[in-house]
């Protein structure tokens, strides 16, 4: 069970291993990881629109690393999209490209809420909307996913782009969204899930969990976690093969079948 990190788990040197790792997705863009980033990796892989893209100020599309299309959850049957004047929270934004869209979806009515705790990631989310005129939208804050410096029932929609695996106590993870969510509020996640159970020793090693694999959930786990949280209405609705062609994949076992998805939910 990936749903808290096993006994004795070193939960510090994790967050410090994925707080250095991305500050140098922030500085080096274009160096070399375990996992794909930029546009077109997006557009190609994941099926954002390339010219909705190309678009955005490159501070922000370079570094781009997340493993689903959140913001396309609000194309499936039955949910409602992103819309002007809503407010939008996008938990752990990196350098905020999925914020960004956002932005532009709420309009100058609306509210973009970036959280994130890597400071060259913010720095990159910041100049990124100055630079598409989006500054009066967006607001990017200091924090951590498990005590998110937002207002309860202030948000009517959170985005969430591959790091719900990256947390020790998804529990606490799902509550904080729960929290900031209006009555009727929406949950747009996309991240990693594994088909079978991982070996304990895989979930003890903090650097797997780092990889975006250690700590990915299983279909079920994820679909139950929704629901305990108090969330309804969980459903998969979209599949990623986010990792085709990395370093990551050649790692792992073809049974685990890791891959992501986007995940709906809402609050009552």
């Amino acid at each position: 069970m990936a749903l808290t990190a096993p006994p004795n788990f070193d939960s510090g040197y994790l967050r410090a291993q994925v707080r250095a790792e991305y500050e140098r997705v922030a500085r080096e863009p274009h160096g070399e990881f375990h996992f794909h980033r930029g546009p077109e990796y997006a557009s190609n892989l994941l099926g954002y629109d390339a010219a909705e893209l190309a678009a955005l100020p490159e501070e922000c599309t370079a570094r781009f690393a997340g493993v689903g299309n959140p913001l396309r959850i609000g194309d499936a049957p039955g949910v409602a999209p992103v819309t002007r004047g809503e407010t939008v929270l996008d938990h752990a934004c990196g350098a905020g490209m999925d914020l960004l869209l956002a932005a532009r979806r709420v309009g100058p009515t609306g509210r973009a809420i970036g959280v994130d705790m890597t400071p060259a990631m913010r720095e990159q989310a910041r100049a990124a909307a100055e630079r598409a005129g989006l500054g009066e939208i967006v607001d990017i804050r200091d924090g951590m996913y498990e005590d998110l410096p937002v207002e309860s029932e202030s948000i009517d929609v959170v985005i969430s782009n591959g790091v719900v695996n990256l947390a020790p106590d998804k529990t606490r993870v799902f509550a904080e969204i729960h929290r900031v969510l209006k009555p009727g509020g929406r949950l747009f996640l996309a991240d990693v899930i594994v088909q079978r159970e991982l070996t304990a020793e895989a979930r003890n090693d903090p650097d797997i969990w780092a990889a975006c694999i250690g700590g990915a959930l299983m279909e079920g786990e994820m679909l139950e976690l929704a629901r305990t949280s108090g969330l309804v209405d969980g459903r998969i609705v979209q599949r990623f093969n986010c990792f085709m062609g990395t370093s990551a994949e050649q790692h792992v076992s073809k049974d685990l079948f890791v891959h992501a998805v986007n995940f709906y939910a809402r609050k009552r």
